[in-house]
């Protein structure tokens, strides 16, 4: 069904390998699993199964990749849609409609897919995923997670013979994690072939057949489903895997020794456009050395009520208190940072090094050598001189993080910073936190993201339509409680 044969790739005539010498053969109705740290050449590898290389992505490749025993350089993009259809990392690059339906009908239209077809397509695809209630969506209303499951219904739509996805959960909540996990056996049983990259895969076991591990744009190694249950912990983490299952996950970070608090929000509303009410009353406080997990469903209100507290979005009504002074609307953006789901919103220079030196000139930054050790830190060094959007999804989370961690804000706030990270680098950011918790910053983390949440966070607010559902203090004893309600 895919072969892909003495595979080479880079993005620029005098740059690095992304690919190397890569062989890979998927037969019909395969699941194969494609992990690997951040920058291994995962999502170049996809680019190659879909045809975007060498189709869209300009740079020199060697090699061939067939699918249905046709070579992809003799095919033209439709005729390949029509036997692959894919799912971005980021969704957002493959939007062209500005409402749902018309997103989904899309990919069906421009193969010629005929009307009374395509709508019955839409019904069978929004029943599979569940997601009825954003048909007739305004695309750019939705939360990152709900745009994933957009994006995913507009490829289930065009009923391809090979599903082609990069990182499709990296924004899902569990829920949404669950229906994803069913939506994915269902198309197995079908007999379609699926070529998957993810970091988080404990919701994929007993879907994917093999798992092809790679390491600077090479296949390392290859095990089966079965083999790979196997693999001890130990050598899991080596290899920078993320956990299979939760059950032997438990809260890493220490509860907090907290003083009275210094951040205290009231009443907190704020709506957008068409009166549409997204927070509606939210108390709470926080103090000094708290890290406090923001979780809950996809489209609740959390990125909304981060963008509140940074100043990105005006409240309605309530307030925000800090050392018991009321902090203004325009004064928050020196006070809170935040950094976002979409990394890319944040790049602005054509080097990793220059992108970090627009942080380092801000009030109270650190000195220059403080920069280089958070650069090492967060493994950037390698990619100083790169462009930061020519990195990978993961790397590009760690130069967002890197320059909130320089402007040293007193209260930060990240926006799934670990969405695209393997456990490694996961790791590192969870002891970055540590470390400003114990320097007595105020930390906000939403995350779908339980591995993350346990290894970093000392308490979670549970946002549920606009509103604080629970505020847990998290223990070993709260843990259960948490995951039945969140994760």
């Amino acid at each position: 069904m895919m072969r892909i044969q003495n595979a080479f790739y880079r993005y620029t005539k005098n740059g690095g390998y992304g690919i190397r010498n890569v062989n890979l053969q998927i037969e019909q109705g395969e699941c194969v699993l494609v992990c690997g740290e951040s920058g291994c050449g995962k999502t170049s590898l996809m680019r190659m199964a879909n045809g975007l290389i060498p189709h869209f992505y300009e740079g020199v490749f060697e090699g061939d990749v067939f699918l249905s025993g046709k070579n992809t350089r003799d095919m033209q993009m439709d005729t390949i849609a029509r036997i692959a259809a894919s799912v971005f990392q980021n969704p957002r690059n493959q939007f062209f409609n500005l409402d749902t339906t018309d997103e989904i009908a899309f990919a069906c239209e421009n193969i010629g897919v005929p009307p009374e077809e395509i709508r019955e397509r839409i019904l069978q695809t929004v029943s599979a995923l569940g997601i009825a209630h954003l048909l007739h969506k305004n695309i750019f209303g939705l939360s990152g997670g709900e745009k994933q499951l957009i994006a995913i219904a507009s490829a289930y739509a065009l009923n391809p013979e090979i599903f082609v996805f990069d990182e499709p959960s990296a924004n899902l909540d569990a829920t949404s994690c669950k229906e994803l996990s069913r939506l994915l056996q269902k198309i197995k049983t079908e007999g379609k072939t699926i070529l998957i990259a993810k970091h988080r895969i404990h919701y994929l076991s007993g879907i994917y057949d093999r798992i092809v591990y790679m390491k600077d744009g090479t296949i390392e190694n290859e095990w089966t489903a079965e083999s790979f249950k196997n693999i001890s912990d130990e050598k899991r983490i080596r290899l920078g895997l993320r956990s299979l299952s939760y059950e032997r996950l438990s809260p890493a970070a220490p509860l907090c020794a907290c003083k009275e608090p210094e951040l205290h929000i009231s009443n907190l509303c704020a709506s957008y456009l068409r009166g549409k009410q997204v927070l509606e009353g939210l108390s709470f406080s926080a103090s000094a050395g708290e890290v406090i997990g923001i979780v809950g469903k996809n489209g609740q209100g959390k990125t909304t009520l981060a963008c509140v507290l940074c100043g990105l979005h005006k409240e309605d009504c309530g307030s925000i208190t800090l050392y018991g002074r009321k902090i203004s609307y325009p004064k928050r953006a020196e006070l809170f940072y935040l950094v976002m789901q979409e990394p890319g919103y944040q790049l602005f220079t054509d080097s990793v090094e220059k992108e970090l030196g627009l942080s380092l000139h801000k009030k109270n930054a650190p000195a220059e050598s403080a920069v280089h050790e958070i650069m090492q830190n967060l493994n950037l060094v390698p990619y100083k001189e790169r462009h930061p959007m020519s990195l990978s999804g993961g790397q590009k989370q760690r130069v967002a993080i890197a320059s909130a961690l320089i402007r040293n804000a007193k209260i930060l706030i990240f926006d799934e910073p670990t969405s695209r990270l393997d456990y490694t680098n996961m790791q590192r950011i969870a002891q970055l936190i540590t470390r400003l918790r114990e320097a007595g910053k105020i930390i906000f983390i939403i995350t779908h993201d339980y591995e993350f949440f346990l290894s970093a966070c000392t308490r979670a607010l549970i946002i549920d339509g606009g509103k604080i559902r629970k505020d847990i203090s998290l223990t070993a004893g709260s843990q259960a409680e948490i995951q039945n309600n969140v994760f």
